[in-house]
């Protein structure tokens, strides 16, 4: 006997469902019973008189019956007990079919395990600004709170290129002296000869 079953889908998500070849094995165990109806275990069966008393050779009340006799029918019920094992096998005839199936679930795999690694990424920045920020600013979390582990292997640094503690010594600048110094002759300002001259290059 073979027993028709399901086939087994794989589901991966966005759609992506594959079933494969499958096998199935059932045992199973039979038990039958037949009787008769209507059940008579026992049947009157009668006995006739055949007496013969005069020797003419009929007999004396044919088609008496004397007693009956209480005689067994031996009908009995009828059981009969099976057991077995059926082996049913389903295998696509396109095997194409499952081979880009399985590859697009392995794609879709792959990229929800990118979609965690970028959340855990942004996750992990996230942290290390916001508890970089608060330790510059002086704070942070007690060493017995249990949120103390959250900022615990964060880590702040010199920048790149600073080099500390960073001070300059300035120098005061020198004067030069009034000799070397370079003074320009300005002759006085005379109206009268700046007149004199726009009038000359008016005519």
């Amino acid at each position: 006997m073979i027993a028709p079953s399901q086939a087994f889908t794989n589901s991966y998500g966005n759609g992506i469902q594959c079933q494969g070849p499958i096998i199935t094995i059932t045992p199973y165990v039979n038990r039958t019973k037949s009787w008769q109806l209507p059940f008579m275990g026992h049947v009157l069966d009668p006995v006739y008189d055949i007496s013969d008393l005069d020797d003419d050779g009929l007999l004396d009340n044919p088609g008496s019956i004397i007693y009956h006799m209480r005689k067994r029918t031996n009908q009995k019920d009828t059981h009969n007990w099976s057991g077995g094992l059926s082996l049913q096998a389903t295998i696509p005839l396109d095997g194409g079919l499952q081979e880009r199936c399985k590859a697009m679930a392995d794609a879709n795999i792959r990229m929800h395990q990118q979609i965690i690694e970028t959340k855990r990424l942004e996750y992990e920045i996230a942290r290390l600004k916001n508890c970089g920020d608060l330790k510059l600013k002086g704070i942070e979390f007690h060493p017995r709170s249990p949120y103390f582990a959250v900022c615990a292997d964060v880590v702040i640094k010199p920048k790149p290129g600073q080099v500390l503690p960073h001070r300059h010594a300035i120098s005061a600048p020198t004067v030069a002296p009034a000799s070397a110094e370079k003074r320009l002759q300005v002759s006085p300002y005379d109206p009268k000869s700046s007149g004199s001259s726009s009038q000359s290059s008016s005519r």
